[in-house]
Order: structure tokens, then sequence, then C-alpha cells
């Protein structure tokens, strides 16, 4: 066995007890895993990544991301059930498919370990899969404000770009476009997958197909960029009416050049920093009194700087947190670009 001199004996004991005081303090404030459904290639979810950064700084937590690689949703369900078996004390998770993954959060639940959903899924959804609340973005109402947008316009029919059908929730938006302006939703709206290239060619073909077609949604920046460039090469550039979700550096130019009349955000920043911060001060005041909690979360100095910082607004109900929709035009790209793909 290897042997070392007194002196070096000391120094090890030091670094160890150095490294698990670092982790005691690390895990006072609790430990929380963020799990969303997205895919290693989605850039947008870089915001909500970031966010969980500076949760985790300002109460002083420690937070993990988990998301299944390709985007599956049964390695997605594995990591809920991974996170139920590591005790941490709390879990977010986007609600991808209630169906498939409802099995996984009832072992969060039946833990009793504090669950919050974000992003997609509903509030109803989200009670009965036991969570505390839900902060997001109310798809069907997001989608048919963006179209009453477009009915004022004269918009009378469109084509939705659902490069995420699998979520469920995303045709949420497309009906409620659909419905705004008096469309058939399902008729109007495309499967196109992640591919760029299958966007594309599939938003012409669709063009081609329907040539009276006044407009184009797009479901976010991984539809947005490569149906914008079927747009383009078609010469229709800013003579369809494009409204997209989310922001990304493309959609930012699109908005400038006039290409895209506006793009419908739902504040993502706030789907992570949110529920970090809720299930942080409810474990400081060892109590799941969500009202508390709220009431503390808007008085906390840190996170009102955060909103003011990033010109940011969440919408507080009873029990659920809204984070959109806004909706970025030319009038105010130049407030919000300046954070977009880090905090916007």
């Amino acid at each position: 066995m290897k042997q070392y001199s007194l002196s070096r004996r000391l120094a090890i004991t030091t670094l160890v007890l150095a490294a698990s005081l670092t982790c005691a303090a690390a895990q006072a404030g609790g430990r929380y895993v963020f799990i969303s459904h997205a895919p290693d290639s989605d850039a947008w979810w870089n915001t909500i990544r970031n966010s969980l950064k500076q949760a985790g700084e300002d109460f002083d937590v420690t937070v993990d991301y988990r998301n299944p690689a390709n985007g599956d949703l049964a390695d997605m369900a594995r990591l809920i059930e991974q996170a139920s078996a590591q005790n941490y004390d709390g879990v977010i998770t986007t609600i991808a498919d209630f169906q498939v993954l409802q099995g996984a959060l009832k072992r969060v639940t039946d833990k009793k370990i504090p669950l919050i959903t974000v992003n997609s899924g509903t509030p109803e959804q989200s009670e009965k899969l036991g969570a505390l609340m839900h902060v997001g973005q109310p798809e069907y109402e997001a989608g048919k404000g963006a179209g009453e947008r477009a009915k004022a316009a004269g918009v009378k029919s469109f084509v939705c770009v659902n490069h995420f059908a699998t979520n469920p929730a995303s045709f949420e938006r497309c009906r409620g476009f659909a419905e705004a302006i008096g469309a058939d939703f399902k008729k109007s709206t495309i499967d196109t997958g992640i591919d760029p290239a299958s966007v594309e060619s599939k938003t012409a073909a669709y063009l081609r197909q329907y040539p009276g077609t006044q407009a184009v949604l797009a479901l976010g920046p991984d539809a947005a960029a490569p149906a914008l460039k079927a747009v383009q090469k078609a010469g229709l550039a800013g003579k369809l009416f494009f409204a997209t979700f989310d922001l990304s550096d493309e959609i930012s130019r699109g908005i400038r050049a006039g290409e895209i009349n506006f793009a419908i955000d739902q504040q993502p920043y706030l789907q992570g920093y949110i529920p970090v911060a809720v299930l942080a001060l409810m474990h400081e005041a060892k109590s799941t009194d969500l009202a508390k909690a709220t009431a503390a979360l808007k008085a906390n100095p840190k996170f009102k700087a955060r909103l003011t910082a990033y010109g940011l607004a969440p919408a507080y109900g009873p029990r659920h947190i809204g984070s959109g929709p806004g909706f970025v035009t030319k009038d105010n790209i130049a407030t919000v670009e300046k954070y977009a793909g880090q905090y916007r």
C-alpha cells in the first residue's frame, strides 16, 4: 500500500473536507433537475439553460439539465424515472406528451418529490399529474392571438409549418391561428420534421400546391429559417404574411427586413428561472405553500433585477404563471434582440 507523509495526508484530508463542504453548501438550498423534450440540436433551449444557471446562482442551489439527445419521448420518460430514483429536491419537466410521460411522472409524485411543469402541456394536465404549478405560454391562446393579428391584415388562409408534430400541444398553436382567421387547421398543417432541408422542401411544395395561401405560421426557429428560405425562393418574401413562434438571429433579421411580420415570444427565460426559484423558496421555508412562495418570488430583489434587465413580464395567476405570449415586431425588436438567444 502506498504511504504518504504526514503533511501529504493532512493536505489530502483538507482537500476532501473542502470538497465535502462545497458539496454540502451547493445542496443546502436543494438539488433540482430540469428535464426537457428537446433534442441536442434545438438551440432555442439555450435561453432556458442560461436561466437555470442564473437561478442556481441567485438562490444558491444546484440545477441539472437533462434531455433526450434525439428528442425521443421514451428516452425522456426514462430520464424522469432516473430523476425520481436520484432523490432530487424537486423535478421540473415539460409535458411533451401526457400519455407517454404520466407513468414516469407518477413515480416522482409518489415519492413526494415536488413537481413543476413548464413549456408544453396545459395547466389542466399539470394538475392531473399532481404538479404544484405550470409555467408556460397557453398554446391555443398564443396561436389565436397571432391569428387575430393576421385576420386584421386580411389573412384568410395559411400553412402551419409544424416541425415537432410529435408534441400534441404543438397543434394547439395551429388550431388557435386557424380558428381566428376562419380556416381548417388540419388541412392547413404540415408535418415537416426537424431537418431543415425537409422543412424547406415541404413548405415549398405546399405553396406550389396551394398558390392562394396568404400566410405562413412557423412553430419555432427550426421551422422558421428553412420555411422563410422556401418563401424567398418562391419570390414571396414580404408578400406573404409570415409569423413565427420564438426568436433567433435569423428571425430577428427577418423582422428587420420586413419578411417576418412578428415573432411570438413566450419568454422562455421565465420557464427555467421561475420553477427553480419557487422550489428553492419552498425548500428554504420548509413548506409547499404556493401562495407564500409566489409572494416571496415577487418580492425577491434578484428576481426583480433580472426582469428589469431583460424586459420580462410574467403573468401571475392564482396557481399557474404565464410566461407569454408577447409579440416582437419592428417596433420593439431593438429592445429584445440584445438578449435574443441568451435571455429572451
